[in-house]
């Protein structure tokens, strides 16, 4: 079974093609250079360039894999939370494609998408817990198959990836900044009781990373000399040197640590609750992060269960996770009519599934 992949749902524009699992090809277009003039994402400029290259990249795949139209049984499309915009492009284009070539449709949860991922690599065991870590989201699910997500936690307000670019926005540093912080956390030890770990001495499993952001921007506006004067490009990052580099390194590994040590309280509580499971699964932008990706291991040892993270290229927004995504479900005999609805971030993606033999 052949499944088309289209992801729009904030500024990557993407397309890959899966068969029965297996990865044939991809294509991703970012909008990276077009957003840092503003510092961050432009919601109007992403749904324009969507628009503007997914056709293109859309031909660029099918001429690759030597594979016509007609080739592919069904179309899978992240339908939402997203921007609104955004995703309408996508979806959009899902629905034409399969009006036109008769391939069945099926609209994927961009969230449960990125926690599937790590499945391209590698066989994932069930029951799970997941934790995503991205821009907009900081949630833990109990994960009982591919199709059944339980949510545990969630974020309480800004998500851990969202006071990354925060804080590198305060930082001055280039667009996105996540991994520059990560880059000079390693080079610094942590000052473990300079950032507080929001949210923590309480029951709950969900999170908050609002008052830690504050922190770090009260704390850099008391030391204006580490902020560079106006945004930086890599290069001067790289630059950097001396007592200044240092003193960055520390404000960088504080943080680092502060989002860190948080996440594995919080999913160390989520494993004492979600019941017996067999693995950790780690996904979204900010499962990038070094420093994220040992905590995690190191906590999945602990407690004896084996751990899924993606490639560092599945961390963030890609076509790939939408078509795996889309195969799982296809194989469970779940899909959408041509009523599929996008779903802005804000608002839980239902679960609207049909359900039936999908004649492939």
């Amino acid at each position: 079974m052949r499944i088309l992949g289209i992801e729009t749902s904030c500024d990557e524009t993407a397309v890959a093609l899966v068969e029965d699992g297996r990865l044939l090809g991809e294509r991703l277009a970012t909008q990276v250079d077009v957003h840092a003039l503003f510092g961050g994402v432009v919601p109007e400029i992403a749904s324009r360039e969507h628009l503007r290259v997914l056709p293109r990249l859309y031909r660029s795949l099918m001429h690759d894999v030597g594979l016509e139209p007609g080739d592919v049984d069904g179309v899978a499309v992240a339908r939402g939370p997203g921007l609104l915009g955004s995703l309408l492009v996508g979806v959009s284009f899902a629905k034409g494609l399969s009006l036109s070539t008769g391939a069945f449709l099926v609209g994927v949860n961009h969230l449960w998408a990125h926690l599937l991922a790590p499945g391209l690599a590698g066989d994932l065991r069930f029951p799970a817990l997941g934790l995503l870590v991205s821009g907009g989201h900081t949630h833990t699910y109990r994960i009982e198959s591919p199709v059944e997500f339980a949510l545990l936690g969630r974020t309480l307000d800004d998500a851990a990836g969202e006071a990354f670019d925060k804080v590198a926005k305060v930082l001055n540093f280039p667009y996105p900044g996540g991994r520059f912080i990560d880059e000079l956390a390693r080079e610094g030890e942590p000052d473990k009781g300079l950032f507080p770990r929001a949210f923590i001495d309480n029951p709950s499993l969900d999170f908050s990373f609002s008052g830690l952001k504050t922190a770090v921007a009260t704390y850099v506006a008391a030391h204006p000399d580490l902020v560079f004067e106006t945004m930086a490009d890599p290069a001067a990052v790289a630059a950097l040197s001396g007592e200044r580099r240092a003193r960055l390194a520390g404000v960088c590994a504080s943080f680092n640590w502060a989002v860190a040590d948080t996440l594995r309280i919080k999913v160390e509580r989520a494993l004492r609750r979600a019941g017996p499971v067999k693995s950790l699964i780690v996904a979204g932008g900010v499962a990038a992060n070094s420093l994220v990706r040992e905590t995690m291991a190191r906590l999945a040892g602990e407690n004896g269960i084996a751990l899924n993270l993606p490639d560092l290229s599945l961390c963030t927004d890609n076509g790939a996770m939408i078509a795996h995504a889309g195969w799982l479900m296809a194989r469970a005999g779940l899909h959408h009519g041509l009523d599929l609805e996008a779903v802005p971030r804000g608002r839980v993606v239902p679960q609207d599934w049909l359900r039936g033999e999908l004649g492939v």
